[in-house]
């Protein structure tokens, strides 16, 4: 029964976290699914590392991306801050000033409303529509490269956002990429460059819980569950990916919409509490 528990927690992490659809509501529903069973810190842990284990195949599948911002550590260090490279890494580092804030002070505080289900229905419902609006109302005029502080720092803001349980990383960003004019295929790529440093900061606090606790058993589950969330994770980021390539966000809205609005049905009529 747990390791159907720890299968089911990496396998939907390493399929929704790169979709605009919330990895972090989803893994809610699974914790509620197999009745919670485990407290605060235990609940976390997991969750970190399946995000670590996304992180990784991010990391594999924009290798060529990653590269790039190496270089431009390397160009800064030569005092060349205008490569390709040394502007994806400011923008990088602004777009995730706020949301290393705001996770510091949630991090610290443990709200217990964040593995709320309501909280999930709600967000996801709502944010799914937006994501339909931006899609069909914005410009697609803009690549990375006319990216500017001004831009980065409105997405970071959006991100903050996604610490809440529902609204979706991955959504929220590229919901405002989609505003500001960026087409879908780059609002993903910037979307998941910036999972890097948000899903890092993460893996870094739940690492240093995991060492405070001293537990081989908890070590091993964090482990296999890291890997299967990174297979399922390069999966995801490989379909969706071609997917929009040739097609809109409104498949993800629809299925958000509906998601939330069924749980709301659930919990309004006491069918799920």
């Amino acid at each position: 029964m747990f390791f159907a528990y720890l299968f089911t927690l990496a396998l939907v992490q390493g399929l929704t976290e790169f979709l605009p659809v919330s990895s972090s509501g989803h893994l809610v529903l699974v914790h509620a699914a197999f009745g919670g069973g485990r407290d605060w810190e235990s609940h976390m842990l997991l969750d970190v590392a399946v995000h670590v284990g996304t992180l990784c195949s991010v990391l594999l599948y924009f290798r060529a991306d990653v590269l790039a911002m190496l270089a431009g550590v390397r160009d800064w260090l030569a005092g060349c801050y205008d490569s390709k490279g040394s502007r994806l890494n400011i923008h990088v580092l602004v777009s995730s000033i706020p949301v290393m804030v705001v996770g510091y002070i949630l991090h610290a505080l443990e709200p217990p409303w964040l593995l709320s289900v309501w909280i999930v229905a709600w967000t996801t419902l709502l944010f799914g529509i937006v994501l339909w609006i931006a899609d069909l109302k914005g410009p697609v005029k803009k690549q990375q490269d006319d990216m500017g502080m001004r831009d980065a720092l409105i997405i970071g803001c959006a991100q903050a956002l996604a610490l809440v349980p529902g609204t979706s990383r991955s959504g929220i960003t590229m919901t405002a990429a989609r505003f500001l004019g960026y087409g879908r295929t780059e609002a993903a790529r910037y979307s998941l460059l910036l999972a890097i440093i948000a899903i890092s900061g993460a893996g870094l606090l739940g690492g240093l819980d995991l060492v405070k606790q001293g537990d081989v058993k908890v070590t091993t589950d964090v482990l296999m569950t890291a890997f299967l969330s990174f297979v399922a994770g390069w999966v995801s980021i490989s379909l969706m990916m071609k997917w929009l390539a040739h097609a809109t966000f409104t498949i993800f809205a629809i299925y958000r919409v509906i998601l939330g609005g069924g749980l709301l049905i659930l919990l309004y009529t006491g069918i799920i509490s």
